[in-house]
């Protein structure tokens, strides 16, 4: 199916490369030298998505173009490109056009110009209702996918052997397998993550991969196209499967690339090194929940209470919530939440043998032991993540490991 229209309204220097990045994405660039132009087009057709225009070499235009597109009831996103020093002096209400209308510093490259303009097109989320502009999606997606925008869910703690991993494959699995959600996991860990292995999808194609053929003059991917379906249902992508090759992985490039994929699933689970790196911050910023896995001993606590330190100073506190790895041993879950400073959110026991069996199969608990009580605690967490109560009446206490606890919304 088409893709929608994008205006490029740029100089004739930067006005190329971009056209021909847009349209190798599946676009339809439209070049537009003149206010009356667009207006032409804006009354002649609907499925204009974006407009890329230039805020610096005549700013009077722009404005009459901006002007046209939020004329006559439309409100067509617009993507204004400027220097650095331009976007410094402007103020911190202008820094925003409007509620979808961007910013974009020169000098850029055509191809981070395009992932821009993807992920505006997917915060647009916009439907033919005979009202506005069409967005159709390309090739794997229906037209009622637009109206998918997927539900980021990270999983980390700076301390390594926690089960992040664990956490990540056995939720995601059971929020596609048992809650019937689209589910997208990404492994996002480049220095020591097994998502794949684990999962016994050996020598897959990473993001990694596709950049370096991208930049070789191959075709450009998204993380959907890229991402290969487990057994489970869900699809599954790692962003690279060797730390020495990571010198592409730019974190802003992949938040675009992230952002993109939000497009057709109800939920993205990313798994994430356990750093404060670049590219986990800008994961964090993207995160509409974060789970802490903390295993009930003194240095992954003492973990996880610097990461909530941190999460306070970065802004993301309130998205924090805090999963119980291996709560039949050792410390007391209530002595937990005391020190660590967040509820939790669902207990996990200890799977002993079970987890080697499922990984030397390359399946998950959930899947493989569908009875086992450890798949019911998975089950629970997949139902705080959704939102909805673990026993069927949310005035009712339930029980984890013989501990009654009051439920808490996620």
């Amino acid at each position: 199916m088409a893709r929608p229209a994008v205006v490029v309204a740029l100089p004739n220097s930067e006005r190329g490369p971009v056209i021909a990045e847009l349209r190798d994405a599946g676009f339809e660039p439209v070049a537009v030298a003149r206010p009356d132009e667009l207006e032409a087009l804006l009354g002649s057709r609907r499925d204009v998505a974006v407009a890329i225009l230039d805020g610096e070499t005549d700013f009077d235009t722009s404005l009459e173009y901006y002007s046209l597109l939020h004329d006559e009831g439309r409100a067509i996103p617009a993507l204004m490109v400027v220097t650095a020093r331009t976007l410094e002096r402007l103020s911190p209400t202008s820094s925003r056009t409007g509620v979808d209308d961007e910013y974009f510093t020169r000098p850029y490259s055509a191809e981070s110009l395009r992932w821009r303009v993807e992920a505006m097109c997917i915060r647009s989320q916009t439907v033919d209702d005979g009202s506005g502009p069409v967005l159709q999606g390309g090739d794997g997606f229906h037209t009622g996918d637009w109206a998918r925008r997927a539900s980021v869910v990270t999983v980390f703690n700076p301390k390594g052997g926690v089960g992040k991993t664990t956490i990540a494959t056995n939720l995601a699995a059971a929020l596609a397998v048992r809650k019937d959600q689209k589910v997208l996991l990404i492994d996002a860990d480049v220095v020591t993550g097994h998502v794949t292995t684990s999962l016994g999808l050996e020598q897959v194609r990473t993001l990694a991969d596709s950049w370096r053929d991208h930049a070789d003059g191959g075709p450009s991917e998204s993380l959907v196209e890229i991402a290969v379906e487990h057994a489970s249902g869900m699809k599954v992508v790692a962003l690279t499967s060797n730390p020495i090759h990571t010198e592409n992985i730019d974190p802003e490039r992949v938040a675009d690339a992230t952002s993109a994929a939000r497009r057709g699933f109800d939920y993205l689970v990313i798994d994430l090194h356990p750093s404060y790196s670049e590219l986990n911050q800008v994961v964090f910023d993207q995160s509409d929940q974060i789970l802490v896995p903390v295993t009930p001993d003194v240095p992954a606590i003492r973990a996880a209470v610097q990461f909530r330190d941190v999460a306070v100073e970065l802004g993301l506190r309130e998205r924090l919530a805090m999963v119980v790895n291996r709560a039949n041993s050792g410390v007391s879950v209530a002595d937990m939440e005391r020190t660590v400073g967040m509820p939790a959110l669902a207990l996990i026991r200890s799977g002993g043998m079970l987890f080697v069996r499922a990984a030397n199969e390359g399946r998950t608990i959930v899947e493989m032991f569908p009875r086992e009580r450890i798949t019911e605690d998975f089950d629970a967490l997949a139902d705080r993540v959704l939102g909805t109560p673990a026993n069927p009446s949310p005035k009712q206490p339930f029980k984890l490991f013989g501990r009654q606890k009051e439920p808490v919304r996620a």
